[in-house]
């Protein structure tokens, strides 16, 4: 059956509900109400959607993690896997209520296992429901599976690896908010700026109301923020290592494959005072 690799549209997800290998996952989170994407999806949410807590399920908030939202190991994100019922070869589709960002996380999450069926839904649930497609109240039966995977970690650095990526010439992205890549306000990390020699590619950017830019347009704005450099040599980075995946989604659907991400993001960054800091444009 074919898959859907990078977005899929609302009504194509409609007419798909009853396709035997589909796995919905709602990312719904909100920084600001940690417990609000949770408690709105107990409320109503898409027919047999699971549940993901951005902290909970899509991190590993254990001390001593990298960043605001380290990533998790291998064996916890696929123990969360194996509760949703996930199996390596079905089509999960994420979605969540903002701008896809988060859903974008499970994405990649998820295709550095090597799980090439996944996508996120293009306009989420401000789409779905405007269009006034299907809801449901009820929770998600129970599902016992197994996921055993391991990550590519060559798309995955540290702040080691990505200070080596530097030196070496290599490219950064970073995704965040054109006044906070400034330094000129800094909203939730101690320090403002960026990684010196960044540049700044807002996530919001790959979006036109709510809904991903078209392919093409995306492939033209990505070829020329790049340049010469290929994109599996080009990092991508943002606060905390989620609004990234969002860049990284947005260039596989240009055909630009192969990013990275520097998973402890800015906020990684900042927990060593040794590194260096740059502010401005």
């Amino acid at each position: 059956m074919a898959g859907w690799t990078t977005l899929v549209q609302a009504e194509t997800l409609a007419v798909a509900l009853n396709r035997p290998d589909l796995v919905i996952v709602d990312c719904r989170f909100s920084l600001l109400d940690p417990n609000a994407g949770e408690h709105a999806y107990g409320t109503t949410h898409l027919p047999g959607a699971a549940y993901a807590h951005l902290e909970r399920d899509l991190s590993d908030m254990s001390p001593g993690g990298e960043g605001r939202h380290p990533w998790p190991p291998a064996d916890m994100f696929t123990a969360r896997l194996a509760r949703y019922g996930i199996e390596p070869g079905h089509q999960v589709v994420a979605y969540d209520d903002g701008d896809g960002a988060i859903a974008a996380r499970l994405w990649f999450l998820l295709k550095m296992l090597g799980h090439e069926k996944v996508a996120v839904l293009d306009g989420g649930w401000a789409r779905w429901t405007a269009l006034g497609l299907p809801v449901s109240s009820a929770p998600r039966a129970p599902a016992v599976s197994a996921y055993r995977a391991a990550y590519d970690h060559s798309r995955l650095f540290d702040a080691n690896a990505l200070q080596a990526h530097l030196d070496n010439g290599g490219m950064l992205v970073d995704a965040r908010a054109a006044a906070r890549f400034r330094g000129d306000e800094e909203p939730l990390d101690r320090i403002a700026g960026h990684v010196r020699g960044a540049v700044n590619r807002p996530y919001a950017l790959n979006l036109v109301d709510g809904r991903f830019k078209p392919p093409m347009q995306l492939a033209d704005e990505y070829r020329a923020l790049l340049g010469t450099h290929s994109p599996d040599q080009v990092v991508v980075m943002c606060g905390s290592g989620v609004t990234a995946c969002h860049n990284l989604l947005a260039m596989e659907r240009a055909g630009l494959r192969g990013g990275i991400l520097y998973t402890g993001s800015w906020s990684g960054w900042i927990s060593d005072p040794s590194r260096p800091v740059a502010t401005g444009g």
